[in-house]
């Protein structure tokens, strides 16, 4: 006896095509009425059975249920969190007690620099009091950073940075990173000032401090002679983020669930970690021939990521001769294998949940009629052709679920190269004061397909459609007339961005705003969109010996308040490029007040590629793959 549910989705719409035909070409004689194509396949699929199975073990899709349920409550707490976090709720103690602390003697605490990522507290700001809506219902506005660009100070800002940390230090106050930007209400151009954004460590800057130190640095800009800002504290602590089979190949256009196949590819933005300490996990950068005699591929990353300080000593190149140790780097470390899975998990628990939601439409519609409404009939198809597609991708993703299970459960089956060399992690490094933090990693050649390998390209789909890409990155009518979204969403990198344009860069935002737009694809946040505030930050980190130093860094600010924050911890070693593929920096660390990131610091490209010339002067990036 002939079953829909032996044939795919396909196949049985071609069967339904040849019954047509076929009744077409029946003898008049039967006086059978011209058949309707809907109603033939409404009734066709309505022999389905709503308790048929997906192929996949009961228990293994009950788990999908509870990770689905698990992932959408973890999901709608953080939306929640974006916008409020800063609620004065008593549901919320410790929030609560950091802002009615700094509100006793800054009534704005609070409001400043609500919207941000982190939900920063604001310590003291001089200057005009900024807009605060009143009344019992009014809530606060939600705010946004922006970069700022063209600035009179932005010439002399490299020294009159360091004379503004130097007065600091003298002054005893603990800041921990100097962001020159601006503040604009989400979605609207900037209304703020240049604002010298100065984080200090959490419950370190008592008020009578703050007020004193903004009037400082105030006088000692005015002196140099600008006028046309404000100085700002936040409580924020600058972090260095860490969080068998051959790499699969990554083809967008053909692979049938390449959103869950991506983590398990070469493509940028790929997870990796040491193979002894797997839960240390960050992002790998970019690949580099190591000439172009050698058939040796490095990939790049930072040397947090390489050799986490926890678990090794900060010293240079890893293996001098043969008898030291390989020290191996795997694919996928504990969370970003453990989050690969969920994903999976999750959407197939959705996926069945979204079954159970049409199947009502279905009971409620009732099975097909002679003579019945033609909406009734067209409903019935389509909510039949929804169940049938998400039966399909269940059973997709089961089957890759399984495949990976088999080959890619144990960490020794994840190891894809060794480290070859690794710069001792220092700041404030001559004669640039940038970060250096950069290792690279030998690539094993047998891990490795070479003939679908696609080189050097970011994956910009993911979480944000190719719609949004564009609108975000080519936000004017000019910018649109020749854009064109990277094919399979695969952005090329290729070339760089030079130190002028980051300040003074070419491009308008959606708000008519000179703007430097950017993009990246790491561990931890996928694909995010970031603004570079034009003028460098300053950051202070504290070694274990107490002693401070301090280092110059591109910033990053995340697009706007509903895109969430550009980076978290596990994204460093993410490369970050512009809209047309070129690159500006790899990622290293960011600011903020909680585990949310408000400012995200880049070492420059241009630099780290100077440096790793020292060791490997014929090393190039690796060539485009068309």
């Amino acid at each position: 006896m002939f079953c829909p549910l032996s044939l795919p989705l396909s196949g049985f719409f071609l069967l339904v095509s040849l019954i047509y035909d076929l009744y077409r070409n029946l003898p008049t004689t039967l006086s059978l009425p011209p058949p309707n194509p809907l109603l033939q396949k409404s009734k066709q699929f309505a022999t389905m059975s709503s308790e048929s199975p997906f192929g996949i073990d009961k228990v293994f899709l009950d788990s999908c249920k509870e990770v689905s349920e698990a992932l959408s409550f973890k999901s709608s707490q953080s939306v929640t969190y974006k916008f409020a976090e800063l609620n004065l709720d008593k549901d919320k103690e410790a929030v609560v007690s950091d802002a009615e602390r700094l509100s006793v003697f800054y009534a704005n605490a609070a409001y400043d620099f609500y919207g941000t990522p982190s939900g920063a507290l604001c310590v003291y700001k001089n200057g005009d009091a900024w807009p605060v809506r009143t009344g019992l219902e009014s809530q606060r506005i939600i705010r946004e950073a922006r970069g700022v660009h063209g600035h009179p100070m932005q010439v002399t800002w490299f020294e009159l940075g360091k004379r503004v940390y130097t007065l600091l230090d003298d002054m005893n106050v603990p800041w921990t990173s100097i962001d020159p930007l601006a503040f604009a209400e989400a979605g609207k151009r900037r209304f703020s000032k240049l604002l010298i954004w100065i984080g200090v460590e959490p419950k370190s800057l008592v008020y009578e401090l703050a007020n004193t130190a903004a009037a400082a640095v105030t006088n000692l800009l005015t002196q140099a002679g600008f006028n046309d800002f404000e100085v700002g504290f936040r409580e924020s602590v600058v972090t260095r983020s860490f969080a068998g089979p051959k790499m699969l190949s990554f083809d967008p256009l053909n692979d049938s669930v390449p959103e869950f196949r991506k983590p398990f590819t070469p493509t940028l933005g790929l997870s990796v970690a040491p193979f002894k300490t797997p839960h240390y996990e960050g992002t790998g950068a970019l690949y580099l021939r190591e000439s172009k005699e050698s058939n040796c591929v490095f990939l790049l990353t930072c040397a947090h990521v390489a050799r986490p300080p926890p678990a090794h000593p900060n010293t240079g190149p890893v293996r001098k001769t043969t008898s030291h140790p390989r020290e191996q780097v795997i694919v996928l470390g504990n969370s970003g294998y453990t989050d690969a899975l969920k994903s999976m998990m999750c959407t197939i628990g959705d996926q069945n949940r979204s079954i159970k939601d049409w199947q009502t439409v279905l009971r409620r519609l009732g099975k097909p009629q002679e003579g019945e409404s033609a909406n009734i009939t067209k409903r019935r198809v389509e909510h039949l052709a929804l169940v049938g597609k998400a039966r399909e991708t269940i059973s997709e993703i089961n089957k890759f679920y399984n495949e990976i299970l088999k080959q890619w459960t144990i960490p020794d089956q994840r190891v894809i190269g060794e480290v070859v060399h690794v710069e001792p992690i220092g700041v404030n490094v001559a004669p640039h004061v940038f970060t250096r933090d950069w290792a690279l990693i030998k690539l094993y050649n047998e891990k490795f397909d070479w003939t679908t390998f696609k080189g050097n390209k970011v994956y910009i789909g993911g979480n944000l459609s190719s719609l949004e890409y564009g609108k975000i990155m080519f936000p004017q009518p000019e910018d649109q007339a020749d854009y064109e979204y990277p094919e399979d969403g695969l952005l090329q990198a290729f070339g760089v961005i030079q130190a002028d344009e980051i300040r003074n860069p070419k491009q308008l935002d959606t708000n008519g705003e000179q703007c430097l737009l950017v993009i990246k694809n790491g561990l931890t946040t996928g694909t995010t969109i970031g603004r570079v505030t034009g003028m460098k930050s300053f950051t202070r980190t504290i070694d274990e010996y107490g002693i401070k130093e301090t280092s110059m860094e591109i910033a990053v600010l995340p697009y706007g308040n509903a895109n969430g924050p550009f980076s978290a911890s596990g994204d460093s070693g993410s490369i970050v490029l512009d809209r047309n593929g070129r690159i500006l920096g790899m990622l290293n660390g960011g600011a903020g007040s909680t585990n949310r990131t408000d400012v995200t610091y880049l070492t420059p490209y241009w630099y780290i590629e100077q440096e790793i010339k020292k060791y490997f002067p014929d090393s190039f990036l690796y060539d485009v793959v068309v």
